[in-house]
């Protein structure tokens, strides 16, 4: 099968791909299409030397334009504002979170730089060969989805292979976007064969050939490349043209220009939601429990344990320190801990333990006392099993295939041998097969037995992905080793087979040191059974199956009721929240229930630094930004200057989602079916509802061409001023005191560049292909306005401000213009639209109701909530529904999806019928323009249907009391 790609400029879902993008593009805004060629040396066969052309990046903006870019890029992204650059050293951060398209953002950062500005010389530099692999498997799978929105421009790549050094002349030579491949070990040691003349590059070092390229470095997971002084000399000795470092947790980052941390792609519903199944068993306390959590010798050697103590009348699981001689029966107070007094607490790194004067050993991170470690493991896997069926049963009729992942230490485990070479099951395979014949044999797992699994043989539907030795037996392995190529080569090539539901493999074992290989979208469970202490971290465990799942046809399938990815873990719920949410902290720097000033500069630009002060005095925020607890109650009446009262709904919604701002993980055991109550999609009141919204429509755009072109010219005359190509010129004195050097009478003067000259593009296809409009309508446009001289000043910054004020114009007549017509014959079908199996969603995210269309409304927002309960408490509401995602109305600015259908009673006789779309605010002033056109264009389409039916109206409201007065006066008229 083939993995669907779509375009993010045009797909809603991926808005936060086209953000990512232009928070490169737009860096160099200004710059016109731009190279360089230069000689290339070679020696023909009888020594005569020659010189061919070479064809590399050049950058025209100065250091002024490209801060002001960087810094306007910045604000919008709220987040730090930089300061100054350096044009020698351009170093560009951009943060994404695993799981949501970091690699093909920066494949398609390549084309855009391209298309804009002509750079064509780009060079991928990873930390190892699992990343190689999966950058190259991505430009296989993007290369006709590249094509296809390039029109063909012709492209080529490589992954860099010192035995095949004529790559690099090609690299050099060729006029097309060249994309090389390179990992971090092939170049950052002297010795490297890049490093050193070499016959194929004409006796020079491979790396200055591909240096006087002037390439585009884009680093992929910085914190593992340029990590060394070492590493950090070989990347400069590439002689970027500037650097762009792609990476979910940078360990430095340098001018970060977009950020999606893991809280903002979980809100935005970008990646997976996360659950946790804890194994937990009972009555396991006639054992002395011990577990070594952690030991600290900075004020003598302590040790921190957990042990089971007997308190409120029953046994609970404490956290307590221990010193030399302290006696756990008089900290527990249980009879079963005695004997063990501290004999010895032993610090020294990585061999930590605490023995005791009955001679019993804890090593740090280990526990004795507790339940047979592979009892635990063997219900690790049953339940991973269940919790695959369950998921299975679920999505194979939307066509989505399920794989659950085994993350194994020791291969051993999975696969041994005998003496003589014959590969044997190891206790894993035993334990797996077991329990997957208890499990499919439950009743409410029947249909799915005879459906998949009666004629599948158990040892078609579980494998091993391991690296191999020279003997073709499976071992182990650190997951950096040559031996590991064909391994992350395997996992790779199989990723679309995998995907297929013809493929009967499902449940793989893995070896955890190559978990950085594993991308898989399909991944619904995953469960980490190492033998030894584990080093993997939490966001590493989860990051194997963040990315959102495919369906059968390739096709990207969104919404939490399908992507839950569920952890199998062998500790608490509220241990693993606390442990990602530490690592969070630690690593990524994400201060929870802390407010910045960048968070308000996309509101109100410089004037945020002044709301901060104001939070501060009135005593809403601490020193730090730490919310305080005056925030959380005021927060819906929160008092304002009267200068930022037009900004009040923003500025809300910014504060509440840092007050909100938390890790959101689910536990298992809340997990509940939604089911669709047949009785109500079968009555009088839903048939005639269904009767009024189910039908289609299509629109007719009509416009005044002559207006628009008036706007657009109205707009650029009044919008556009192009200043000319200057530079500044700037003396400082220098004072040196015992306090600090500073400068002092600073002389600043800006001069604009005289008779500098440049090409002049070709505006009218420039702006025919941003637009689509007309040649001759362009031409009036642009002999139309005043502002035509300022194209010769700085000709890319003319064309694009001319082509976004076209852009905003032509989207405005068009929604204004737009017509809707009922489709004869086209309608929702009900079994498409409202799902028929089980939903699954979480407690807190519940309500209750007689009157839905399901037996529990899954409520998204705390608005939703209300209205679900005003919707059970009025008694003239007698069924409403919550349209599903897939209720979609069509419009020129995307897809549109109202909130709510009710029927509503009137005096227990006569029936009113509406489509309801809650919104925050209801002024147009209060939400933005897209939402307004999408709006607007719903108004259109159910106008239509209301001439056919007069008891049907669309309302737009901002709680159920408006609605309710609404209806009021409507029963009357």
């Amino acid at each position: 099968m083939k993995i669907e790609f779509y375009d993010p400029f045009q797909n809603e879902n991926l808005k936060y791909q086209k953000e990512a993008i232009e928070a490169v593009t737009d860096i160099f805004k200004g710059q016109g299409v731009a190279q360089t060629l230069f000689g290339v040396r070679e020696v023909d066969l009888v020594g005569t030397e020659q010189t061919d052309v070479g064809v590399g990046n050049r950058l025209t903006l100065g250091e002024e334009e490209l801060l002001k870019n960087i810094q306007q890029i910045q604000k919008r992204n709220a987040l730090e504002i930089t300061q100054s650059i350096d044009k020698g050293d351009l170093n560009f951060s951009i943060e994404m979170e695993t799981g949501t398209g970091k690699t093909y953002v920066f494949l398609r950062t390549i084309f855009e730089l391209n298309r804009l500005y002509g750079f064509k010389k780009f060079i991928i530099v990873v930390p190892s060969i699992a990343i190689k692999e999966g950058v190259k498997k991505n430009l296989d799978i993007t290369r006709e989805h590249f094509r296809a929105l390039y029109g063909n421009t012709p492209y080529n790549y490589f992954i860099y292979d010192s035995s095949k050094l004529t790559q690099i002349n090609g690299f050099v030579r060729s006029g097309e976007i060249e994309i090389m491949i390179i990992n971090i070990d092939a170049f950052n040691k002297s010795k490297n064969i890049i490093n050193n003349p070499q016959e194929a590059t004409f006796g020079e070092k491979p790396i200055d050939v591909i240096a006087s390229t002037r390439p585009i470095v884009i680093i992929d997971e910085p914190q593992s490349v340029d990590t060394t002084d070492k590493a950090k000399k070989a990347i400069k000795s590439l002689n970027p043209l500037f650097i762009l470092r792609y990476s979910a947790t940078h360990r430095e980052k340098y001018n970060l220009m977009y950020k999606l941390d893991p809280i903002d792609a979980y809100e935005r519903r970008l990646v997976k939601q996360i659950e946790v199944a804890s194994i937990k068993l009972s009555d396991t306390s006639n054992l002395p429990y011990i577990k070594f959590i952690s030991v600290d010798n900075k004020k003598g050697i302590k040790a921190k344990v957990e042990v089971e103590v007997f308190q409120g009348g029953e046994v609970k699981r404490k956290k307590k320190t221990l010193k030399g001689n302290s006696d756990l029966f008089e900290i527990t107070g249980r009879d079963i801990y005695n004997g063990y007094l501290v004999r010895e607490i032993y610090a020294e790194k990585g061999r930590e333990y605490i023995e005791f004067a009955n001679g019993k050993i804890v090593r740090l991170g280990e526990s004795i006392g507790e339940v047979d470690p592979e009892q635990r493991q063997y219900l690790q896997i049953k339940k991973t099993i269940e919790e695959h069926l369950e998921k299975e049963k679920l999505l194979l009729k939307r066509g989505i295939k399920v794989l659950s992942l085994f993350f194994i230490d020791r291969v051993a485990n999975y696969r041994s041998y005998d003496s003589e070479g014959n590969p044997q099951k190891g206790k894993f395979v035993e334990f797996f097969e077991k329990a997957f014949q208890e499990v499919i044999q439950l009743p409410k797992f029947q249909e799915l037995y005879e459906k998949i699994y009666k004629n599948l043989p158990i040892d078609q539907i579980h494998d091993g992905y391991f690296s191999v030795d020279k003997k073709g037996k499976l071992k182990d392995t650190s997951g950096k080793t040559k031996a590991d190529e064909s391994t992350y080569g395997k996992i790779m090539k199989n990723k679309e087979k995998l995907l297929s539901l013809e493929e009967p493999l499902r449940f793989i074992f893995s070896h955890s040191a190559l978990r950085e290989g594993w991308d898989n979208p399909n991944v619904f469970q995953i469960c980490t059974l190492n033998e030894t202490k584990s080093t993997i971290k939490k966001r590493q465990e989860i990051g194997r199956g963040l990315r959102l799942c495919v369906n059968s046809r390739g096709e990207r399938v969104y919404g939490f009721d399908v992507n839950r990815l569920t952890i199998i873990a062998n500790e608490s719920y509220r241990e693993f929240a606390e442990k990602l949410q530490k690592e969070y902290e630690e690593d990524l720097g994400i201060k929870f229930g802390v407010v910045e000033k960048r968070f308000f500069y996309p509101i109100l630009g410089e004037e945020g630094e002044k709301l901060f002060q104001f939070l501060q005095e009135k005593g809403y925020l601490d020193g730090e930004g730490r919310v305080k607890e005056k925030l959380k109650r005021e927060i819906e009446n929160l008092p304002l200057p009267n200068e930022l009262e037009p900004k009040r709904k923003e500025i809300v919604a910014t504060l509440q989602r840092v007050i909100g701002r938390k890790i959101k993980i689910e536990k298992a055991e809340e997990r509940r079916k939604v089911r669709l109550r047949k009785e109500v999609i079968l009555s009088e009141d839903f048939k005639n509802l269904w009767e009024r919204i189910k039908h289609k429509t299509i629109y007719k755009i009509e416009f005044d061409g002559e207006k628009l072109v008036e706007k657009c010219i109205e707009r650029i005359n009044r919008e556009v001023a192009i200043g000319e190509v200057s530079y500044r010129y700037e003396k400082a004195k220098i004072e040196i005191d015992r306090g600090e050097v500073r400068s002092a009478d600073e002389t600043d003067r800006v001069e604009n560049l005289v008779n500098i000259s440049f090409q002049l593009p070709d505006i009218v296809t420039f702006l025919q292909g941003e637009t689509n409009l007309k040649r001759q309508d362009i031409i009036r446009i642009l002999t139309g306005t005043s502002k035509l001289s300022h194209f010769r000043r700085n000709p890319q910054k003319f064309m694009e401000a001319v082509g976004r004020i076209i852009k905003e114009e032509l989207s405005r007549v068009v929604v204004e213009g737009v017509k809707y017509e009922k489709i004869a014959g086209a309608e929702y079908a009900v079994q498409e639209i409202f799902e028929k199996g089980e939903i699954v969603a979480y407690l807190k995210n519940l309500k209750e109701s007689q009157k839905s269309l399901y037996d529990r409304v899954i409520c998204d927002s705390e608005v939703e909530k209300r209205f679900v309960e005003e919707f059970n408490k009025n008694e003239n509401v007698k069924l409403f529904a919550k349209l599903p995602k897939n209720f979609k109305i069509e419009t020129p600015v995307g897809s549109y999806n109202p909130d709510w259908a009710v029927v509503m009673e009137v005096d227990g006789k006569e029936k009113l019928y509406f489509v309801l779309e809650s919104k925050g605010s209801l002024g147009i002033e209060g939400r933005r323009e897209k939402e307004n056109q999408k709006i607007l264009c719903a108004q259109r389409h159910f106008e239509t249907l209301e001439r056919e039916y007069r008891d049907f109206k669309y309302l737009v409201e901002k709680d159920f009391e408006g609605f309710r007065g609404r209806f009021y006066t409507l029963k009357f008229e």
